[in-house]
């Protein structure tokens, strides 16, 4: 297989399991079983142009609708990092972070960041409780934001 510029000598794509979250400046590098929701959406407008001689609309670009990031771990003795953020909040009062969502190489450099601007906890899943289950306990948390950035390798260094 030849190797192509665009790819810089990569043969395989990047692997999606590597990949660590900044949360806030003292929750940093965190590991997490699972990142959803990295999905921005352009809301499209229509509307018909009032001399075109065509009975259909033209549709153009409107807001950017982002959806909500959705961050799975599992629970560690003494760790309730995410219930001590969430617990800031108040009736109109939250301190908004910029979260870096990184994924990595197979040697630990980042390949792709995703950065969340303006983005704080919403919802907080704790695990179910069993007790003939046999699976690790695994929280979830909601995080809401107003923008989503992506840069590659080049310029995430």
């Amino acid at each position: 297989m030849a190797d192509n510029d665009n790819q810089q000598g990569a043969t395989w794509p990047t692997p999606k399991f590597l990949f660590e979250v900044d949360l806030t400046p003292t929750l940093k590098g965190i590991p997490f079983q699972e990142a959803s929701g990295m999905d921005p959406e352009n809301q499209a407008i229509e509307y018909r142009k009032s001399e075109s001689p065509f009975f259909s609309t033209i549709k153009m670009p409107g807001i950017v609708k982002y959806a909500i990031i959705s961050l799975k771990r599992g629970i560690f003795v003494n760790n309730n990092d995410f219930w001590v953020w969430r617990n800031q909040i108040a009736m109109s009062t939250v301190k908004k972070e910029t979260i870096l969502i990184r994924l990595l190489d197979e040697n630990g450099k980042i390949t792709m960041q995703w950065q969340l601007i303006n983005a704080w906890p919403t919802k907080i899943t704790s695990t179910d409780l069993k007790s003939d289950g046999n699976e690790i306990a695994v929280e979830a948390i909601e995080i809401t934001h107003e923008q989503l950035l992506s840069t590659d390798a080049s310029s995430s260094n």
